[in-house]
């Protein structure tokens, strides 16, 4: 404690200042001028970024203005959109909300060793059959690798589940295995996802059946001799979903430098893997993301199934559910009628958590010759939130907002996930309308718009609520975790900044909280736009206001 106080002694000495306070969030102007104000406005005219386009809205914890600069623009949030999301999640789902994975057989048994029809595997939308690690571990808390650690196997959940299937006593199928992703309509990718974007694993496609983050893991080793041929290893190796096609890829002279590129066509099933490795490169380690999870689902569940002595007469195959709503995102401004229904009953939409009475979408499952053969229950919400925010997980952010719409409407999409989430951002957080455009749940999508006085506004309403705990662990922590590991590493800021990061092309955010010099929890949202490509002088200057808010308060 002693070395905070000195740290924060220096700092205060540095950037001297103290803000008046006028008012509430909504509607309130926000003081530009002041020490406070001088600094960053001082900060921001720097060269190097005087060019870009910067907002910053800092309030107190009980939303009294502090500081304000360019606070009603809008900038585009990117990854600050998944505090919108998980939020909005946690608020309207509850901290404890799980979700089963099953394996149904559907058709007609002949005891319990064959079934005649289709062994389907049904999407629940849970986003961790996968080998994370959950609850999710700071860098410090993780345990030590050794050579002799068995890596965790991605799919170890489908195998828990052909295990469960194999001790039923079903040894014949005579049909296909099926991945069942209708839960949610297939419609993988937001509006304006970049399509360079798709081929990663942060730009997966979005299905309510979702395997190893719908991803694979390719590594590129360099050959020993110039000139050879560099191994490529995919993880998980089975089943071959990619044909991968390394023939524009060889191994260069040490020191040489390493280029190596991967591309694959939209709807493709081969990826391109071409350039250079050098021969004293480390490896090159990429996270692909899977064309068709549910396909891929399915593939993989019916090679285990075969591998444990069950014959599988016929394919493995997708089953989709193709969307309907041909206005898609023109509508997601709307009011959502189902959710509207919940503030005419009661209080408010996050006091509810009912959700309203609907059938679910799942004609696999419907009639009498259904059987239950293996399922799988998913972790809590409040951990998966976790991991969401702290390592910047897009394709749960995409789930948490399809599973909302399944709670409050009927009809469970990304566009009723969106009117959802603003339904309860106006009538809840009481938000202006007019100050954010979320297109999906992630921030990956260009058209994604927000003030930072409605992400500070966010920041007060959520510091009110019941499960604030819970969502505050899920931030990353300076100098500590997740996107924030080697940021603010050194006293006074280490341990103090609570903050969602946020990058889409030459977009940066940062916005959370952070504990001053008075010992005062302090909200803080600053956003940058246009500023100069393949610099990260936004960014350093990002965290010098962060320094001089904290060294104000």
């Amino acid at each position: 404690m002693r070395q905070n106080r000195l740290g924060w002694g220096v700092l205060a000495a540095l950037l001297l200042g103290q803000t008046a306070a006028f008012g509430q969030v909504a509607g309130a102007l926000f003081p530009a001028e002041g020490e406070l104000g001088r600094q960053i406005r001082a900060m921001v005219a720097e060269p190097g970024v005087s060019r870009a386009h910067w907002g910053v809205a800092v309030t107190a914890l009980d939303g009294t203005p502090i500081f304000g600069l360019n606070e009603a623009q809008y900038f585009q949030p990117a990854s600050n959109a998944k505090m919108f999301t998980t939020s909005a999640a946690l608020a309207l789902l509850g901290p404890e909300k799980t979700y089963t994975t099953r394996v149904v057989g559907r058709g007609v048994f002949s005891g319990d060793t064959t079934l005649k029809g289709d062994l389907v595997l049904v999407g629940d939308g849970d986003a961790n059959l996968s080998g994370r690690a959950i609850p999710y571990l700071a860098p410090k808390d993780r345990p030590k690798k050794v050579p002799s650690d068995t890596p965790v196997d991605p799919l170890r959940y489908l195998a828990e589940m052909a295990d469960q299937v194999v001790a039923t006593g079903l040894n014949t199928v005579e049909g296909d295995v099926v991945g069942d992703d209708m839960l949610f309509p297939w419609d993988p990718y937001a509006a304006d996802w970049a399509v360079d974007d798709l081929v990663w694993g942060y730009g997966a496609p979005v299905s309510a059946l979702t395997i190893n983050d719908n991803q694979l893991a390719v590594t590129v080793r360099p050959g020993t001799v110039a000139g050879g041929a560099p191994s490529v290893e995919v993880v998980p190796a089975a089943p071959a979903y990619y044909t991968i096609d390394a023939s524009g890829l060889t191994t260069g002279a040490a020191k040489s430098g390493s280029h190596v590129q991967m591309e694959r066509a939209v709807g493709s099933r081969v990826l391109r893997i071409y350039g250079t490795i050098a021969t004293d490169a480390v490896a090159d380690d990429e996270e692909i993301a899977i064309h068709d999870p549910a396909e891929y689902g399915a593939m993989a569940l019916k090679g285990m199934l075969e591998a444990r002595g069950v014959t599988v007469t016929g394919v493995a195959r997708a089953a989709h559910r193709l969307p309907t709503e041909a206005a898609g995102f023109l509508k997601a401004s709307d009011p959502s009628p189902e959710a509207r229904k919940m503030w005419d009953k009661g209080s408010g939409l996050s006091q509810t958590l009912g959700g309203i009475a609907c059938s679910e979408f799942d004609p696999l499952l419907q009639g009498p010759s259904v059987r239950v053969l293996a399922k799988h229950q998913s972790v809590p919400l409040k951990d998966d939130l976790v991991v969401t925010n702290k390592v910047s997980q897009n394709l749960h952010a995409e789930l948490f907002l399809q599973q909302v719409s399944r709670r409050y409407t009927c009809s469970p999409s990304r566009v009723e996930g969106a009117k959802v989430v603003r339904e309860l951002l106006e009538r809840d957080v009481a938000i202006n309308p007019d100050d954010f455009v979320f297109f999906d749940g992630s921030g990956l999508s260009g058209h994604d718009l927000v003030t930072p006085r409605a992400v500070a506004q966010l920041l007060v309403w959520t510091s009110k609520q019941r499960w604030f705990e819970d969502w505050k662990k899920s931030l990353p922590i300076g100098g500590e975790d997740g996107s924030l590991a080697a940021r603010f590493p050194k006293e006074p800021l280490k341990d103090h900044v609570f903050a969602k990061t946020g990058t889409l092309g030459e977009a940066r955010a940062l916005s959370g909280y952070v504990i001053g010099a008075s010992g005062k929890t302090v909200v803080f949202s600053v956003m940058v736009g246009s500023h100069t490509p393949r610099t990260a002088a936004d960014r350093e200057v990002m965290d010098r206001i962060v320094g001089a808010i904290a060294a104000a308060n």
